[in-house]
């Protein structure tokens, strides 16, 4: 891991600057780093990889110094790369409250800011919060649990052209610490239903159902754990995602 001192973090979402999540991302941060927020003025979730390119982007500063951005996650991300933030060396992009697991990434605003930054060179970790029916978000538990994921995947030599996706499970209130699972992506599509009423068709799929192939990362936050997915640029393997590391108490097995 590089000296900390020397480590500056730009933080992003797509839940808008305000966001509860981002506050945890923060919170989870500190003391790893110097932390630089450069986020949208609103929410962008499911915007994937869109970027402005014929119209002005306005920046503002908020009232913590945040710079506010009426623009994408990737936006977000090539303005602190051209010239909010040119020294960063990690982007952090979360926390989404929501998870983007298996083919979400594909249309993951939070994912896409952080992918933005590891085309220019620049590693970084997405992070989402699994929201399960009927039980409250605890953002102080998910800004620990993010911290301890942080960690370990600093302490990890970065390979140019990957960059890591982590989800983490919407436990009971009151368990133990979940383990951290090193797993693939799942390539299950999302079920494709809609309700139609003439002209006008609104997605009715239900996230929690949908496929999950065993011991990939759908499989891995819904059943509890922590899922740390490598991504690449080029495309992801099982062996190149670490498929089947489980970290639990400081241990790989």
């Amino acid at each position: 891991m590089r000296n900390e001192s020397m480590l500056k973090f730009v933080l992003t979402n797509d839940d808008g600057w305000d966001a509860p999540g981002l506050v945890a991302l923060y919170e989870a941060a500190q003391g790893l780093g110097s932390c630089r927020v450069v986020a949208p003025s609103g929410p962008y979730s499911g915007c994937g990889h869109r970027v402005t390119t014929h119209e002005p982007i306005a920046v503002r500063v908020g009232p913590e110094g945040q710079q506010i951005v009426d623009g994408t996650p990737a936006d977000c991300a090539r303005l602190a790369l051209h010239h909010l933030v040119p020294d960063v060396t990690w982007f952090l992009s979360g926390i989404n409250a929501g998870g983007n697991l298996g083919t979400d990434v594909y249309h993951s605003g939070t994912v896409a800011a952080v992918r933005e930054g590891v085309i220019n060179g620049v590693p970084g970790i997405a992070f989402s919060q699994y929201i399960a029916r009927g039980r409250p978000l605890d953002w102080p538990r998910a800004s620990r649990w993010a911290g301890q994921v942080l960690q370990r995947l600093l302490k990890m030599p970065w390979e140019p052209g990957t960059f890591w996706n982590v989800n983490l499970p919407h436990a009971e209130p009151g368990g133990p610490d979940p383990a951290i699972v090193f797993c693939p992506l799942d390539p299950s599509p999302l079920p494709l239903r809609y309700q139609v009423a003439g002209e006008v068709s609104t997605y009715s799929g239900d996230y929690q159902t949908r496929a999950r192939q065993p011991f990939r990362d759908v499989d891995v936050c819904f059943g509890g754990r922590i899922s740390v997915t490598l991504l690449r640029l080029d495309g992801l393997t099982d062996k190149e995602s670490g498929h089947g590391l489980v970290f639990d108490g400081g241990e790989a097995s």
